[in-house]
């Protein structure tokens, strides 16, 4: 291992192996990139259900969780985020949604100049191997496999018709022209396999000799002469080390992490710092501030058919047929990613865009803690508001690098999420109220046939709402005293520092945040390889 580098990557996640990929391809500078994990070796971690499994195995996830939360009766909430390579594409749900073209362009509109729809979208489309081909809104030959499931399910089939008949637009690409509608979801998956993008880019990346990966290695902090950022310390085999950065560090840990070991580093807010002891490179207000999470309520229904997981797993021989058809084909249960359909909708007709994204899963659990199956026959259709207006904070607890930050997303702390939710919940009833739909479900198990008020539904809400793990915003993008990196991804008032990950989303996209965590990782990668090229005609 080399003692400096050209460039420092803190994080081998998602944005963090598109980093290392890009910055390393042309041969021309060397590379570290540093992570906590270890290698994706687990099986689970390439069987596309089983997120069901790494979501709470402390070998491959931090196993974060929330403080208690008012908005949510006092609960505490699991924040699971990937520890090892591909991060939390490793262990997410696969889906792959990019959110909708208002969320980029609110983001230019703020003043962040190249991050407006029609900027991204080639950021999108490098990244993409898309199954059905290229458009003007994806592309062929990227790293990224996103594809279709290769068999329909009845009750995606039912779902989709049933939301039709209710009056949504079907909606076969939520990656399209537009968002809104009922349709089935793609994934970051190729012949039944997950594509983290430890698999996409890094894997191709590592076969450079300028690329050096080290892996349980513990980031401490970021090293500064003066405000220039210079090394990264970090802690592997119980063995502190230090490595030096010529050209730039890129902190790629995620929205948890980035702005905990900014904050460990002397960057952040400077009475927060100060409490702990952490002298203040750079009194910086916004690291940590910003905190944005999706919230989901579960709808549960029992159907009258034994078509769903849960049987497939109460009967042996089922389990047994379900295995060799993986085994032989790739495909049934074991392939399926976190909702094989949805859909995004307007719970106002007077809106301008969805507002409420919906997840079908063939399956029922208890998420309590472990996920464990219903002994029913049962689905779940889950109900999450897409832009939630309420903000929170990740801070630190501690000067030990190894206790993790207070995480608290503050969920429905502004009333307005509550109201929109209570909307979204009214229209998945309407929805399993329609056939085909409705003619396959034996009940509604929860929140059940009669809560049906606003009020009453807010209540399963508060007992029973879980995240969909999307934290973003915590080092957010922009140029005003609470934002934390410029447009160009680097840190205020300080050189040779740069984020790359979601914490730099100034809001939370209309969606998933994997396929947007991607593109920024592509879009940090070409603003680092612009300034070095700059860098390198002015030194010439």
């Amino acid at each position: 291992m080399h003692k400096a580098y050209d460039y420092i990557v803190i994080g081998a996640g998602s944005a963090g192996c598109v980093l290392a990929d890009r910055l390393s391809a042309s041969g021309e500078y060397s590379v570290l990139l540093l992570e906590a994990g270890g290698k994706d070796r687990n099986i689970w971690i390439h069987v596309p259900l089983g997120y069901g499994r790494t979501f709470f195995n402390p070998t491959v996830n931090w196993m974060f969780e929330t403080e208690p939360q008012p908005g949510l009766n006092g609960r505490r909430i699991a924040q699971p985020r990937g520890k090892g390579l591909g991060g939390s594409s490793s262990i997410n749900g696969l889906l792959y949604v990019r959110g909708q073209r208002e969320d980029y362009d609110g983001w230019r509109d703020l003043g962040n100049r190249g991050w407006g729809y029609d900027d991204v979208l080639p950021m999108f489309k490098r990244s993409e191997d898309q199954q059905r081909g290229a458009n003007p809104w994806h592309g062929t030959g990227g790293p990224l496999p996103v594809t279709d499931l290769p068999e329909k399910h009845p009750i995606s089939e039912a779902f989709i018709a049933a939301g039709v008949k209710a009056g949504l637009p079907h909606n076969p690409d939520f990656n399209g022209e537009r968002q809104e509608g009922v349709g089935p979801f793609q994934a970051t998956a190729k012949r039944g396999l997950r594509y983290s993008t430890a698999k996409a880019f890094l894997r191709r990346a590592l076969k450079r000799p300028n690329l050096d990966l080290l892996m349980r290695a513990q980031v401490t902090r970021i090293l500064f002469d003066g405000v220039r950022a210079s090394g990264v310390a970090f802690v592997q085999d119980g063995k502190a080390t230090e490595v030096s950065a010529r050209r730039e560090i890129i902190l790629s840990a995620g929205a948890i992490q980035s702005p905990h070991i900014l904050q460990l580093s002397g960057i952040g807010p400077g009475g927060l710092l100060s409490q702990y002891g952490i002298p203040v490179v750079k009194d910086l207000p916004g690291v940590g501030e910003n905190l944005q999470d999706h919230v989901q309520a579960r709808f549960i229904f029992e159907t009258k058919k034994k078509i769903t997981l849960n049987d497939d797993m109460a009967n042996p021989l089922r389990q047994i047929r379900m295995g060799l058809n993986y085994m032989l084909t790739r495909k049934g249960p074991l392939g399926w990613w976190a909702g094989i359909a949805g859909a995004f909708i307007k719970t106002r007709p007077d809106l301008d865009r969805p507002d409420i994204q919906f997840h079908l899963y063939p399956f029922s659990t208890d998420r309590k803690d472990k996920p464990v199956l219903h002994p029913f026959s049962a689905f779940t259709l889950t109900v999450c508001q897409v832009r939630p207006y309420s903000r929170g904070y990740v801070r630190i607890k501690s000067s030990d690098p190894l206790v993790p930050p207070a995480i608290s997303p503050n969920y429905l702390s502004d009333p307005r999420d509550a109201k929109v939710l209570a909307a979204g919940m009214q229209m998945a009833k309407k929805v399993a109220a329609a056939e085909p739909l409705a003619s396959m479900i034996k009940s509604e198990k929860e929140p059940g046939p009669s809560v049906r008020s606003d009020e009453d539904l807010l209540s399963f809400l508060r007992a029973k709402a879980m995240s969909v793990y999307h934290p973003v915003g915590t080092c957010r993008m922009g140029h005003d005293e609470n934002a934390v990196v410029d447009d160009e991804l680097k840190v205020h008032g300080v050189f040779g520092l740069r984020v790359v990950d979601a914490s730099i989303m100034p809001t939370l996209i209309s969606g998933n945040t994997n396929a947007p965590s991607i593109m920024i990782g592509e879009k940090g990668a070409e603003l680092v390889l612009r300034d070095a090229s700059l860098r390198n005609s002015q030194a010439a």
